[in-house]
């Protein structure tokens, strides 16, 4: 590799490092988590046709739960099932579009749609997927839940991977204290296993499913977030160039 090739390569991978630039180091990021979620994805996919790996404890998980089912744990997984069930995700993403809505004027109209592309398109997304798959649902004598829908990946812990990442991301990338952001952090991550835990306790999915969800959701948030960063540092940056002065016009001097 000759000197300028060597330069021309340098000068990419520090573009592609640099934090503040518009397709810098959040880009990089973006599209790494991406490319390792759908490797992730693809082996439990792989696991779940072929009854293998993280699979094959499925049946052992979900009959252990379904035997030690007993209240207050079953009030509780309904509440959590419920919470991220469609109608449950509706009142959610409304509650946090309005918020992001009365924060527009500080990029809040950017994160307003990365809302409307990651949850509603992720949702749509796990249809698709589960279509593909079309995985049948765990079978109990006395099942507590009963759905004629597949089971792979898991809709409800795809819906919460979304809307309780993003969450966690805006936290992240906004607040000022370390303690905020851990804490936000912390409870999202809460809500997502308690969201996929529910769906294994009920019968209305393996553990493998849940998991793939988690999976799927943290690749498409990746996309819808590190998209609509992009764009909001592209506009950035065409508003700051458009703000500055046009260099003063130097008039030919002629000597006399």
């Amino acid at each position: 590799m000759n000197q300028t090739a060597t330069s021309k390569l340098m000068r990419f991978v520090e573009a592609r490092l640099t934090p503040g630039g518009e397709f810098g180091l959040h880009l990089t990021a973006g599209a790494a988590l991406m490319m390792a979620a759908v490797a992730v994805f693809a082996e439990v996919a792989e696991d779940v046709a072929e009854n293998d790996g993280v699979a094959a404890f499925d049946l052992h998980v979900s009959n252990w739960m379904h035997a030690h089912a007993q209240e207050p744990y079953t009030s509780v997984m309904w509440l959590f099932t419920h919470l991220h069930s469609v109608a449950g995700m509706c009142v959610l993403v409304a509650l946090a579009a309005a918020f992001f809505w009365r924060r527009a004027a500080r990029h809040g109209r950017y994160w307003l749609l990365a809302l409307g592309l990651s949850v509603p398109g992720g949702m749509l997304l796990n249809v698709v997927l589960k279509h593909i798959y079309q995985r049948s649902r765990p079978v109990f004598e006395e099942p507590m839940l009963t759905l004629a829908t597949y089971s792979f990946p898991s809709g409800h812990t795809v819906a919460a991977t979304l809307f309780w990442g993003l969450v966690a991301s805006y936290a992240v990338m906004t607040a000022q204290r370390w303690r905020v952001r851990g804490t936000v952090v912390a409870g999202a991550t809460l809500m997502v296993l308690l969201a996929g835990t529910s769906r294994i306790y009920l019968g209305a999915h393996y553990p493998s499913d849940v998991l793939g969800a988690m999976v799927e959701g943290c690749g498409w948030l990746a996309v819808c977030i590190t998209g609509c960063s992009t764009l909001r540092r592209r506009q950035a940056a065409k508003a700051a160039s458009a703000a500055q002065p046009a260099a003063p016009a130097h008039s030919a001097q002629t000597k006399g």
